[in-house]
């Protein structure tokens, strides 16, 4: 008997799994708990794929995929859920990895940020960066914090995002989203449009290029509050990444405008806990103090790292802090501390010296 994608869906849904994964020549197989696990059903055929992916495919989407190889697209599961889809052809089949979105948002509590992030949200301007790998939960943290802008702040809300991926309805702010590729061409131009638009909040689904950091950078300047993300783990590096996107000729320009721009980064990974199903999050908090700021303009980043872990009266706190806050906790396990870690000799160091 052949699986239907609607089952699928109830059963990722019913099991609060990230993840289902659609491929040739695998059961379907979805990510629970930070897992992959098979179905127990036969294996998926290149008929079998392709039946799944169309049933859940626009013919704009199929079209897309046909003709570039992949497409990213958002749908709405029957109001039980969002899904966030990627479809692909590999080896001349189709395939898909889908991510549940879910209808409820998560508070900054649940999410485990520090409640002294949440003065940040007040901000009249700057740049507030959400980074780490995909898959460590940056637009579900990125959400969370629109939500409460959204339910405590009279303010003009406009999410850029590539697909659109949480629903956010008009509360005490007003909210407009727009997706790249079927509202506006392209992250860049959306951000100058955006401008035009009386905003005060700014969401950019990722800095994905230059053009793209350029224009949130201006309009953090000129007096709007812009959440971004980025594929980078560490304050330092996410720095680095931002700088380093520019030809030198403009470094030194950037460092100075990062400097004054930058209200925080806020990096990130999830983790498998030990000590019950379920995962957790492990936080890098850089704040924009006159330190950092000093550090940026003066191309000393690396300096970055040691004003964060002195700076826990301000509440920032490095990634191997939390992680190894976590371990002693015994909700995460020493083999994720250490692979998650950002300098996993000096945990195995703090660890032997705790002995």
């Amino acid at each position: 008997m052949s699986v239907e994608m609607i089952d699928l869906l109830e059963l990722i849904v019913a099991e609060e799994g990230s993840d289902l994964h659609i491929e040739v020549g695998a059961s379907p197989t979805i990510r629970l708990h930070g897992s992959l696990v098979p179905l127990d059903s036969p294996e998926l055929l290149p008929d079998d794929t392709e039946r799944l992916i169309r049933s859940i495919t626009s013919d704009y989407h199929q079209k897309m995929i046909r003709e570039d190889g992949t497409v990213d697209f958002g749908f709405d599961f029957n109001g039980k859920a969002r899904f966030r889809v990627s479809a692909f052809k590999q080896k001349g089949v189709y395939g898909a990895v889908l991510r549940l979105i879910p209808n409820d948002l998560l508070s900054l509590e649940d999410i485990g940020i520090p409640i002294a992030i949440k003065d940040l949200l007040y901000k009249p301007r700057g740049l507030i960066l959400i980074t780490g790998p995909t898959g460590s939960g940056k637009s579900t943290t990125l959400a969370s914090m629109i939500d409460v802008i959204n339910r405590e702040r009279d303010a003009h809300i406009i999410t850029i995002e590539d697909p659109i991926e949480f629903y956010h309805k008009h509360k005490k702010s007003l909210v407009i989203q727009r997706e790249v590729g079927v509202d506006v061409p392209a992250f860049d131009e959306a951000i100058r449009r955006a401008l035009r638009q009386d905003p005060d909040v700014i969401l950019v689904g990722e800095l994905r290029d230059l053009d793209t950091m350029r224009a949130a950078i201006t309009a953090a300047e000129t007096g709007h509050l812009v959440f971004a993300t980025l594929h980078t783990i560490g304050a330092a590096r996410t720095v680095d990444r931002m700088i380093d996107a520019f030809p030198e000729n403009q470094q030194a320009q950037i460092r100075t405008q990062l400097a004054s721009s930058l209200v925080a980064v806020i990096s990130q990974v999830l983790l498998k806990r030990s000590d019950r199903n379920g995962r957790v999050a492990a936080f890098e908090i850089m704040l924009s103090v006159p330190a950092v700021q000093a550090l940026i303009r003066e191309n000393k980043t690396y300096l970055i790292t040691s004003v964060i872990q002195t700076g826990s009266k301000w509440g920032m706190n490095t990634l191997d802090n939390h992680l190894m806050e976590l371990y002693t906790k015994k909700i995460i396990s020493y083999t994720d501390l250490l692979t998650k870690a950002q300098d996993a000799d000096f945990i195995v160091k703090k660890l032997k010296e705790g002995l």
